[in-house]
């Protein structure tokens, strides 16, 4: 499916989930100068990219395309890559971030909401990670149905948004269970506070499997959201103006991803050693992230096809019906935009490999 950009507005959802408030962080300065900005004598200028997460190995193909000098190679003077959690869309739509990386759906809920300046440019994750985690001797959450009386952990923010499309599409009210507030830490899960918890499957559930418990998912992809998720996103305005930055950005992306999934033990050692050190990584849960997004979620049929980043007519469509079901009214040219990739795909034939 070509999408045009940037793509006109479709038809406004008049009620729809409020988008949670922008995070307050410090982030470095994305160019120096108006001539930086736009490339002027001095190459793409530099450049600040929100992360999504702390920095472990969700991010090793981020880490394998800095420590390599692949953005460099593509004409960045610099890049600094900014830790999350935060609110992404906010701070690229607010120019505090020139790439942000996020998901679909909460890119979806702000446009649809807010009319927010931003599109996805390409994905790195083509099935999301998130999954309702818990204890196979506790909640033993395994279908939908399981949530009814239950207490789950869900985090504010972004991932409220996402356990609420996660009720819709599945035809269920929030008042058949309880929420509980919690933060990242699977703590009140592995306490007994909570019957299930609000995770990633390549982190959380791992750290969990890793004290010797017994775990059971439920994975948001398999459950009525199918949706892409590690999605970078730009503004309208970057896309229009200054396509060479975003075509120069994939490509080291691309090269990074395409490392770090061939050398998934190396890539992570980077999280631990260098990037994320002072999060006190462990390297082999690190390797274990890294080795089933690459296996599961990065690398599929369509991505050997068609090339890393990209997002096929049925997974698009796939997206399009998850939005529907979650009560986000939206157009695809509203949110996404791959016509930058699809040139860059087809000037560079080798990036897709």
């Amino acid at each position: 499916m070509k999408l045009s950009r940037p793509g006109a507005r479709g038809a406004r959802l008049s009620a729809v989930v409020a988008v949670a408030a922008a995070a307050s962080l410090a982030l470095s300065a994305c160019g120096s100068s108006e001539d930086d900005a736009t490339g002027g004598d001095e190459g793409l200028g530099d450049l600040t990219v929100q992360l999504s997460w702390i920095k472990n190995a969700e991010f090793a193909g981020e880490f394998m395309a800095d420590s390599k000098g692949y953005y460099t190679d593509a004409g960045f003077s610099s890049v600094t890559l900014n830790a999350g959690p935060g609110a992404t869309e906010n701070l690229v739509a607010s120019g505090e971030a020139d790439f942000g990386l996020t998901n679909a759906v909460t890119v979806g809920q702000v446009v649809a909401n807010e009319e927010a300046p931003i599109k996805i440019v390409g994905t790195t994750f083509q099935k999301n990670p998130f999954t309702i985690l818990s204890l196979k001797d506790g909640g033993n959450i395994a279908t939908p149905e399981d949530l009814k009386g239950k207490k789950i952990g869900v985090q504010d923010g972004g991932n409220a948004l996402l356990f609420a499309a996660l009720l819709a599409a599945n035809g269920i009210s929030e008042d058949e269970l309880t929420i509980v507030p919690v933060q990242y830490d699977p703590s009140p899960l592995v306490n007994g506070e909570v019957d299930g918890f609000l995770a990633y499957v390549t982190n959380e559930s791992i750290i969990v499997e890793s004290q010797g418990l017994a775990v059971t998912n439920l994975l948001f992809a398999e459950n009525g959201l199918p949706f892409v998720a590690e999605s970078i996103i730009a503004t309208d305005e970057t896309i229009a103006e200054r396509p060479d930055v975003v075509k120069a950005f994939l490509e080291a992306e691309i090269k990074g991803w395409k490392d770090a999934c061939a050398d998934v033990e190396g890539s992570a050692q980077y999280a631990v050693d260098t990037y994320g050190e002072e999060f006190g990584l462990e390297l082999d849960k690190e390797i274990a992230q890294n080795s089933t997004q690459c296996e599961t979620l990065i690398n599929t049929d369509e991505t050997a096809e068609n090339g890393l980043f990209t997002i096929s007519d049925s997974l698009l469509e796939q997206n399009l019906t998850t939005f529907e079901a979650a009560g986000i009214d939206v157009a695809a040219e509203d949110v996404f935009d791959l016509s930058l990739l699809e040139e860059l795909l087809e000037e560079k034939p080798e990036l897709k490999g």
